[in-house]
């Protein structure tokens, strides 16, 4: 679960890097959010089948 969440923050930091350069603050926490769910993911091992 938490790749897919990272997958999906990464495709909207880029979207929003892309489309609003002007809204700087909230892009990079979307791209920090996604860090630490790939960070989580990994750390937590992957427990669905």
């Amino acid at each position: 679960m938490f790749l897919i969440l990272a997958v999906v923050l990464v495709v909207a930091w880029l979207g929003g890097f892309v489309m609003f350069k002007s809204a700087g603050l909230l892009i990079h926490l979307l791209l920090i959010f996604a860090v630490i769910s790939i960070i989580l993911h990994f750390v937590t091992g992957s427990r669905s089948a």
